[in-house]
């Protein structure tokens, strides 16, 4: 079982994440932390493998948070999460040692797919015998694990290209217009945009109008 820290200032969103947590299998939330001084407070007395750490803190960045934490040794897997989309924000998280980067809002089934991700590499580096390009690869997102490569069972590499591809021709499409694209099910579409989403090949965007909000998906960056 994986321990994981939650820090975010909002009380109702760091419950969220913390029932997300909880329910995939293999990890466990051991606490919620609000703000970058109970963050550090908690790692240390927690001890956990990972901690979902939000940027934007009322005391201090989350990316000073994760400074500190490396200043003082602690090697805690992190992943970011935040509403940021600014490009030094990223950088700055991948500099500090950040595991991984989620941008909110998101569903249960993207950081589902970044916890699998975190267990998988933790995994391979302690079963791994030895180093070769393969395992390099795995870990640090090289062609072995190219979207087309890591899809869930029942979605097919073909479809999947195709699918990037209509994302791509258009600029930013919805499931329904994918679905047309591709000649697929608008039920099917909808599978491939968010596992997309999940490992950061695609982002969204909610367009507000009558009813509820359309998601409408474009290539990452």
């Amino acid at each position: 079982m994986r321990d994981v820290l939650v820090v975010d200032d909002d009380f109702m969103v760091a419950d969220i994440h913390r029932r997300f947590v909880d329910r995939v299998d293999g990890f466990r939330a051991v606490g919620v932390a609000r703000t970058g001084e109970e963050a550090l407070t908690a790692t240390k007395e927690l001890r956990p493998q990972l901690i979902l750490l939000d940027v934007y803190l009322p005391d201090m960045t989350g990316l000073d948070v994760l400074q500190r934490l490396r200043a003082e040794g602690d090697r805690v897997d992190v992943i970011m999460i935040t509403a940021a989309r600014e490009l030094d924000t990223v950088r700055g998280a991948l500099d500090g040692g950040a595991a991984d980067y989620l941008i909110k809002p998101f569903e249960f089934a993207q950081l589902q797919a970044k916890l699998q991700a975190f267990a998988a590499r933790a995994d391979a580096l302690q079963s791994a015998s030895g180093v070769d390009q393969t395992l390099i690869d795995t870990l640090f997102g090289g062609p072995a694990v190219t979207p087309a490569k890591v899809l869930p069972k029942g979605l097919g590499a073909e479809t999947g290209e195709l699918v990037l591809a209509a994302v791509r021709g258009a600029g930013e499409v919805s499931a329904a217009e994918c679905a047309d694209a591709v000649g697929i099910s608008r039920v099917s579409a909808r599978r491939y945009l968010e596992h997309y989403l999940s490992v950061g090949a695609l982002e969204l965007r909610l367009q507000y109008g009558v009813g509820r909000p359309e998601r409408r998906y474009r290539i990452a960056g």
